[in-house]
């Protein structure tokens, strides 16, 4: 097991603990989750607000090139994680790449936004209260790294090879928080535009510099070149892609 998939599976346990820790609060100390509205964030102190600094921890360092066990799918938008590839650049079909993984990412795009207008429509109705959307929030918080280490729905959709050639994998955070939109609070609110900044920042580097996104342009994405060895089934892809990375 490499270090960045060890790392992402303790973190991927530690985020079910966070979890269940969020679900006592709402059984037995409700009154922890009113932090979530209005100016409740700068009123007392709470166990939420370090739950709060730890998703702000997470975003800035998608926003700041790091050395540590972060996976290449989230790094790859800064110079210093780019390998170029030999030869020269074919512009066409990196276009044509681009073109077919955008339209992938549109796709989940489309569908989070239905499932967000759905949760909306269910807390509009009075269904889902303060304390349901964020517990979703948290939920998905598990979820985001269950498709990093065990299984992702979302290749099916893109059709991409793995987490390092993932076209969306800093959409987390905005995917995460779509929920908590709904509350009009600073906590809720603060998360939601820090992920969306992130966000902007994940789609410009696509726009101005797509050759990091593809393997074909980009060395360090090939399985030849991957150290971070986050697919379950890494040894056997590696011989699969072993020879075709030779060719390229």
């Amino acid at each position: 097991m490499s270090n960045v998939r060890r790392a992402y599976t303790l973190r991927l346990v530690g985020r079910a603990v966070i979890f269940l820790g969020c679900l006592l609060l709402f059984v037995w100390a409700p009154d922890e989750l009113k932090i979530l509205r209005g100016n409740h964030f700068f009123r007392r102190f709470s166990v939420l607000h370090l739950l709060w600094g730890i998703w702000m921890a997470d975003m800035v360092f998608q926003l700041v090139p790091v050395k540590a066990a972060v996976a290449l799918g989230s790094q790859k938008i800064f110079s210093g994680r780019y390998k170029p590839a030999e030869g020269s650049m074919d512009s066409q079909a990196l276009k044509a790449y681009m073109a077919g993984a955008a339209k992938g990412a549109g796709k989940v795009f489309g569908l989070w936004l239905l499932l967000t207008a759905v949760i909306g429509f269910l807390y509009w109705k009075g269904i889902l209260n303060d304390s349901l959307l964020f517990l979703i929030t948290v939920f998905f918080y598990v979820c985001d790294l269950i498709c990093v280490v065990v299984i992702c729905p979302f290749r099916l959709i893109m059709g991409n090879r793995c987490c390092t050639t993932c076209r969306i994998f800093n959409w987390d955070h905005l995917m995460m928080f779509a929920p908590v939109v709904y509350i009009d609070g600073f906590y809720t609110r603060s998360l939601f535009f820090m992920a969306l900044a992130v966000w902007v920042v994940w789609e410009f580097s696509a726009a101005r510099h797509p050759e990091r996104f593809w393997e074909g342009t980009n060395r360090a994405l090939r399985c030849l070149e991957c150290s971070d060895k986050l697919c379950p089934r890494y040894d056997h892809l590696l011989k699969f892609y072993l020879e075709r990375d030779k060719k390229m």
